[in-house]
């Protein structure tokens, strides 16, 4: 029984984290479209990106394109207030939710787990570098 509840408990620390990520990616995503496309990687991520995907997923047609885009233009100045707000607690979760990851793993897996946080947290540094090479002041609206 034991077994089972860990293993329920590292199953919710892993949802927990995909879901941190995700929201992390969906958040940076809002918060920087006020970039424009002008990242260093080619517009994909911000608006146009989800515009292009709920497109995609949804059959939207030009004209609700449209809508939506100007649902995402209309609110980008609250979501990236949000996400001023938000980001440096979920930094700080993040880190909690790795170690406590990290100490549920064996030795090999928590290296390879270790690499893994250090690309994404690379990756996301390269996103930070481009934004400030963009105009944005050190990363700050």
């Amino acid at each position: 029984m034991f077994n089972r509840s860990k293993a329920w408990a590292l199953g919710l620390l892993a949802a927990v984290f995909a879901a941190g990520l995700a929201a992390g990616w969906g958040l940076q995503a809002w918060a920087e479209s006020g970039e424009g496309g002008r990242r260093g990687g080619g517009g994909r991520r911000g608006p146009d990106a989800m515009v292009a995907h709920l497109a995609r997923e949804l059959d939207l047609t030009p004209p609700q394109r449209d809508s939506v885009r100007a649902v995402f233009a209309r609110h980008r100045g609250d979501m990236e207030a949000i996400w001023r707000e938000v980001h440096p607690r979920l930094d700080s979760l993040r880190a909690v939710m790795n170690r406590e990851i990290g100490a549920q793993l064996a030795p090999d897996q928590r290296a390879r787990f270790e690499r893994l946080i250090a690309e994404l947290e690379h990756r996301h540094r390269m996103g930070d570098s481009a934004k400030g090479k963009t105009g944005a002041e050190g990363g700050r609206n």
